[in-house]
């Protein structure tokens, strides 16, 4: 199985499902990188890696229609099975979602269906927990579909949510549990197929 890439910013799953390929630990293949952020810190990591990268971009592209295109291509002609989402700040294609359906998974830190949806993302999600006062929080690997956070839930990690939890230390403690989540989450998907 091949699994590419969509990433926006640093791309820390994508870095660690790459190495827990090259490594062996996740037994699949590594396809493209692709980032609609050219001063992204995955893009100059996958070209210091070996990792082939293509920024594609409503900007590159003339248009989000002509970009969606262009990812589903690049995916196709990579021979793509399995899209993972590391951060991408962008809303899937409906061109892409097509042709993939429930082959791309992302990966949203808060227990959905719960803090999902518009608006939530990064440190909005965890300031949302804190201000429920919820006790639990965690991440959620789920399948993208066209609504946002709402394909079917794959795996879930819950942590403590502590009396005198800040955002950063929220966002610390689901930063460090997503790689470890996201690796288990395909190595299921990978037996299931």
């Amino acid at each position: 199985m091949k699994i590419s890439f969509l990433a926006s910013h640093g791309g820390s799953s994508a870095r660690a499902i790459i190495a827990a390929i090259r490594s062996g630990k996740l037994d699949a293949e590594i396809g493209v990188l692709i980032t609609n952020n050219r001063d992204s810190l995955i893009l100059q990591w996958c070209l210091d890696n070996d990792i082939e990268v293509r920024h594609i971009s409503a900007k590159t592209h003339r248009g989000e229609e002509n970009a969606d295109e262009a990812i589903q291509t690049v995916l196709r002609d990579a021979k793509t099975d399995l899209v993972v989402c590391s951060g991408y700040m962008k809303k899937i294609g409906p061109a892409t979602l097509r042709a993939y359906p429930y082959k791309i998974l992302n990966i949203h830190p808060a227990l959905l269906p719960k803090f999902g949806g518009k608006g939530m993302y990064g440190d909005h999600v965890h300031q949302a927990v804190l201000d429920a006062r919820e006790t639990e929080s965690g991440a959620t690997v789920h399948y993208v579909t066209d609504g946002i956070d709402e394909g079917p839930i794959i795996k879930q990690q819950v942590i403590a949510v502590e009396d005198n939890e800040t955002i950063e230390s929220l966002r610390g403690k689901v930063q460090k549990c997503e790689p470890a989540l996201y690796l288990s989450a395909l190595q299921e998907i990978l037996l299931d197929r």
